[in-house]
């Protein structure tokens, strides 16, 4: 906090919570200081809070996070106290220049983002596991998807699968895109059942103790358009250049720009519409991000998604997604699935 000139955070976000203290519920406050810190939270979290929490002194309050951080002297002694602006919303912010009215309250975000970017070797092994969980989920769908299902039914039995061997929850909503709707990057499953002929994309991930996988894979349901096999051939290819050029200290840019000139070189390069990736952490979504817009050096200890995609109206898409453990003379692939086409 010294080299932001900070004599205390207010932290809300509760994945940063949950990345300083431990705790994994869905209502707390922490407040860190110089010499103290706090986890804000409420009754019913009493004993769950007591089992979690590391290296914070609870408070469990009766008057809301911000009201019993202010009865228990919080900020006491403080002058500038940096919040999360991401994630406070206006009213709480309003509250907090109420409460604490001696104190002067300045935007302060991404400062635990930037601890959480580095992954220690537990962290690692979460990731991991949650990647081995999506794998055994994939071959599990392999054996369930036939024509004739709904984008619905088969995220529901990928849903099923998931937590069956062992996540704690889906890591976010499941993509399940068919046909024609496979050219929307982010399409949400509906009652469109499965065609002979169609290509589907499927986008999941698992959790384990809050940290999060992130993998895509794309199935062909009988023989499908020759335009479409040829674009999946485009992103294989650009998937695994960028794996195989990946690594710490290189630019976010430079890597997107690897897979991005690949597909570019394909023939399909206008049809490549997103992002190569993310990190991912106790978020699925957070920084580095891997764009062409990208300022962000990767560092050793990152783990990013590689996600190159083409999308074109009308036909189809495809995306072949990983997510790797950056080192510094390349990365260490934590999905294991097939990338090669698999013709259902």
């Amino acid at each position: 906090m010294k080299e932001h000139a900070l004599d205390a955070l207010v932290v809300s976000s509760l994945a940063n919570i949950r990345y300083l203290t431990g705790f994994s519920g869905s209502n707390a406050l922490a407040v860190v200081t110089a010499g103290k810190a706090f986890l804000i939270t409420d009754s019913r979290y009493a004993l769950q809070s007591a089992e979690e929490v590391r290296g914070f002194r609870r408070i469990i309050g009766r008057r809301g996070l911000l009201g019993d951080a202010a009865a228990r002297g919080a900020l006491r002694g403080c002058r500038t106290a940096g919040f999360e602006s991401d994630s406070l919303t206006y009213a709480q912010y309003r509250s907090l220049r109420k409460l604490f009215s001696g104190v002067r309250f300045k935007p302060a975000p991404g400062i635990v983002e930037a601890l959480a970017r580095i992954k220690d070797p537990q962290e690692v092994a979460d990731i991991a596991e949650a990647a081995a969980i999506s794998d055994r989920v994939f071959s599990g769908v392999l054996g369930l998807l036939r024509p004739g299902m709904t984008e619905r039914e088969i995220a529901s039995e990928i849903s099923r699968l998931n937590v069956g061997l062992g996540s704690e929850s889906d890591a976010f909503d499941i993509i399940v895109a068919s046909g024609p709707r496979g050219a929307l990057p982010h399409a949400r499953p509906t009652d469109r059942r499965i065609r002979k002929g169609d290509f589907v994309l499927l986008d999941f991930g698992s959790t384990i103790r809050g940290y999060c996988s992130d993998m895509t894979r794309t199935l062909a349901v009988g023989n499908a358009p020759r335009r479409l096999r040829e674009a999946y051939r485009a992103v294989r290819e650009a998937n695994e250049s960028a794996v195989a050029a990946a690594r710490g200290g290189m630019k976010a840019r430079d890597l997107d720009a690897v897979a991005r000139g690949s597909i570019r070189r394909s023939g399909f390069g206008r049809y490549f519409v997103h992002s190569l990736g993310h990190g991912i952490g106790l978020r699925v979504h957070e920084s580095p991000r891997v764009s062409p817009l990208s300022r962000e050096v990767m560092e050793s200890g990152n783990v990013i998604t590689i996600e190159p995609g083409i999308y074109i109206p009308g036909s189809g898409g495809v995306r072949i997604e990983d997510d790797v453990l950056l080192g510094p003379g390349g990365c260490r692939i934590l999905t294991k699935s097939p990338r090669e086409l698999i013709v259902l």
